[in-house]
């Protein structure tokens, strides 16, 4: 049964058009994605099988398209829908972030870092330089490592802050294990980069490591 032919209370379409997307449940999002069901099974009955069998939204979200593709009710043009709605929202964030504007909402760039970092399955440092006004010039993944550890180089952060000519920068890594608390070594590499980067007068504002909860921030801590 398509959606359209549900009874009006169950229609998750015309739910969110009256009321907004935010009323509507995790499954029935997804149902809209989905557009219609199969043989005996809604498009929400689909989306809650699917939430339940990969463990959650976020893990769904994760999830590799041929896994998702091969789930029941899916297939390649469902899937496809998916992912470019993830990948929507992740250039959304992108976007505002890269406004050119000065980084007056922090919140913003965390959800930005958290939404680009988190739920990657290796470790990977970033960096966001800045110019004097604080306003994003660019933003790169300089470095990737493995579930444990991930080899840092200020000579390249430096290289590349140069490049871009950056007045600032704000560092940024996740902890794959999502405990967002900073290691000892976190600290060291910091204290490493800050060092670097000031010898050719680039400030580090921050550096927000990026878990499960929210981004631990070196900077409200008063380690930089």
């Amino acid at each position: 049964m398509r959606i359209h032919e549900w009874p009006l209370s169950e229609r998750p379409r015309e739910r969110l058009q009256k009321q907004g997307a935010a009323v509507l449940s995790d499954a029935e999002l997804v149902a809209i994605l989905l557009g219609h069901g199969i043989a005996g099974f809604s498009a929400v009955d689909i989306a809650r099988q699917t939430l339940n069998s990969t463990g959650g939204l976020r893990q769904l979200l994760n999830a590799p398209f041929d896994e998702i593709s091969a789930l029941p009710g899916w297939g390649p043009a469902r899937t496809s829908r998916l992912v470019a709605a993830v990948e929507l929202n992740k250039r959304h964030l992108q976007q505002t972030v890269l406004c050119r504007e000065s980084l007056c909402s922090p919140q913003d760039t965390r959800r930005f870092l958290k939404a680009r970092l988190r739920d990657l399955p290796y470790e990977v440092f970033a960096v966001v330089f800045l110019d004097n006004q604080h306003r994003v010039i660019a933003v790169e993944d300089l470095f990737r490592g493995t579930l444990d550890s991930c080899s840092v180089h200020p000579r390249e952060v430096v290289k590349q802050a140069l490049k871009h000519q950056a007045g600032a920068v704000i560092l940024a890594h996740n902890h794959p294990s999502g405990v967002a608390e900073p290691s000892p070594a976190d600290r060291h590499i910091t204290t490493r980069l800050k060092e670097a980067l000031a010898l050719v007068e680039v400030r580090t504002l921050d550096h927000l490591v990026i878990g499960d909860g929210e981004p631990v921030s070196f900077a409200e801590r008063g380690w930089l």
